[in-house]
């Protein structure tokens, strides 16, 4: 972690760790209100930048909302990969880690299925585990999650169908955090500057004796820096479950081809048939929602809702239109499929 942002909060939802393996923990957070819906929420993050982004700060939290709303609340923090992890394959993260983690999260709960929350790269986990293991899964939501990589929409699908993943896999083994945050802000710099200062300059014209105002400034800066901190904290990627992301997915695109295969299983959408709720951002400038909104059309749920919000691709958990609508819509959603 830069050590600038050592000291700087984040995260702060009390939790235990009630499962680990190698460098995986799952996470299991304390509840906040004593009515409990019967079905756990397990939230599935990307293996890039950390899961506390869906943790912020007590008033920029997706885990807190869920808590409030009486959902038991797991998350898994994928860790930092080291050079042993390098032959780590998606089938070790879907049909290892995350089964593990599901199992565990059934074994503490009494309850035989879970909803999974995925969360952009972290939703394709989902789905491909809910079509391995369906009898596992109650509910699925999914948020920025890319099904149909063949779209030219975003700088990220150009850049990863041209690499040559063979030899940057082959040359690092753990393809390093700080090469893929260089990359991710150069998608869209401009952009991503203004979500990332938008914040501070709203306070910069507080006058000197306006004491509201300078203590929502002060608020201002540290919702800032934790920003900073979450977006300069980016561990490696395994290497093999790297190289079989960009070449299967945005490569070749197999996933909505339903031509995706884990461990010798083809990954077809059509055997997701449980119900389904897919939320994008509109100015989601990493996956467009050209990429996710072919989802619906791909599974053979019956119950499937779609929900698209103007915002950004991080603005949708951290965002003013996040705490207002986002997590109401998943909250709500939940309740009656809940039991």
């Amino acid at each position: 972690m830069p050590e600038p942002y050592a000291g700087i909060s984040v995260g702060t939802t009390p939790f235990e760790i009630v499962y680990s393996e190698n460098k995986m923990r799952l996470l299991h957070y304390l509840p906040t209100v004593k009515k409990q819906h019967p079905v756990p929420v397990f939230i599935v993050y990307a293996f890039v930048n950390r899961y506390y982004i869906m943790d912020l700060q007590p008033d920029k939290s997706v885990v807190r909302k869920l808590l409030d709303e009486g959902f038991d609340t797991y998350i898994v923090d994928w860790g930092y990969p080291s050079g042993d992890d390098r032959h780590l394959t998606l089938n070790d993260y879907v049909n290892g880690y995350l089964n593990s983690a599901i199992d565990r999260i059934m074994e503490l709960s009494g309850i035989d299925k879970v909803t999974l929350i995925g969360v952009c790269h972290g939703g394709v986990l989902s789905l491909i585990y809910s079509v391995l293991h369906p009898e596992k899964v109650k509910n699925l939501v999914v948020l920025n999650t890319p099904v149909n990589f063949d779209t030219d929409k975003s700088l990220l699908n150009i850049w990863s169908k041209s690499m040559d993943v063979d030899r940057l896999v082959d040359y690092y083994g753990i393809v390093p955090g700080e090469l893929m945050n260089i990359g991710y802000f150069f998608v869209d710099p401009l952009r991503n500057i203004i979500d990332l200062y938008s914040g501070v300059y709203d306070r910069v014209d507080c006058e000197p004796d306006d004491i509201k105002c300078r203590r929502q400034d002060g608020e201002s800066v540290r919702t800032f820096l934790r920003m900073m901190k979450w977006g300069s904290d980016n561990p490696g990627q395994a290497g093999e479950a790297y190289r079989q992301f960009i070449k299967d997915c945005y490569q070749k695109n197999l996933l909505i081809k339903n031509e995706m295969e884990i461990d010798g299983q083809m990954i077809n959408l059509k055997d997701i048939t449980m119900p389904l709720l897919n939320i994008m951002a509109k100015y989601d400038n990493f996956i467009p929602n050209e990429s996710s909104i072919p989802l619906n059309d791909a599974v053979s749920s019956a119950d499937k809702t779609m929900a698209i919000f103007p915002t950004g691709h991080i603005g949708i958990f951290v965002g003013y239109e996040s705490q207002k609508d986002v997590c109401p819509m998943i909250t709500e959603w939940l309740k009656p499929r809940s039991f």
